[in-house]
């Protein structure tokens, strides 16, 4: 049974024109007796400068060596051209209705632009703060709230699990980051933390 490829061509050129140009998308004849012109068919070939007639890929070679039932579906992975882009590319058999493959369909997606925005974009979010991201509150009760939550989080535990030297710790932190310059912010993290404010000085005092 010979491959149909005009089946195929809407398909393919479905895809190329829903991708871009920098999608290219080819089809493969395995029937074909020549297989040095399996490449029957090419949308957007300035991607990988071929056209139909071309020599076939490796892809090809391997599925012509392989048992039919050998050939599975590649997709996703990476692939280099001579001039040196990167692409990511999928291959995917077509079969007949017994399951041979007689045909395939490869996307080539030129992805050389992505990847050098990404390097660009990467390098603009590198901070030499290796921590998570700061919030920026709105308003000193927010400030307060978040400066608490970061001094359980440096503590590691939840307050009810937290003993003496954990508190005197996380006050440490409040203390050294400014916190009980906040008007009245001694009577909140008390309560937060479950003591009485003279234990709360009493702890900051051990902290200093």
């Amino acid at each position: 049974m010979s491959f149909n490829k005009s089946v195929y061509i809407p398909i393919a050129d479905g895809i190329a024109r829903q991708f871009g140009e920098n999608c290219e998308v080819v089809l493969y004849d395995l029937t074909c007796k020549d297989i040095e012109k399996s490449m029957v068919y090419v949308v957007n070939g300035h991607v990988t400068h071929r056209q139909a007639g071309d020599s076939p890929s490796h892809v090809v070679l391997e599925a012509s060596r392989r048992k039919p039932s050998g050939a599975k579906d590649h997709l996703g992975y990476l692939t280099r051209t001579p001039d040196g882009r990167i692409l990511k590319s999928s291959t995917i058999y077509l079969r007949d209705d017994s399951g041979q493959p007689q045909g395939i369909l490869a996307i080539n997606y030129d992805i050389t632009g992505l990847s050098m925005a990404n390097a660009a974009l990467n390098s603009l979010l590198k901070s030499d703060n290796a921590h998570e991201p700061e919030a920026i509150p709105q308003n000193v009760n927010e400030l307060l709230d978040d400066l608490i939550a970061r001094s359980v989080k440096l503590v590691g535990k939840p307050v009810a699990l937290m003993n003496k030297e954990d508190k005197v710790k996380a006050l440490r932190f409040l203390n050294e980051s400014g916190a009980f310059l906040i008007t009245r912010s001694g009577d909140k993290i008390s309560r937060y933390f479950g003591i009485s404010k003279y234990t709360l000085y009493s702890y900051i005092d051990i902290s200093k």
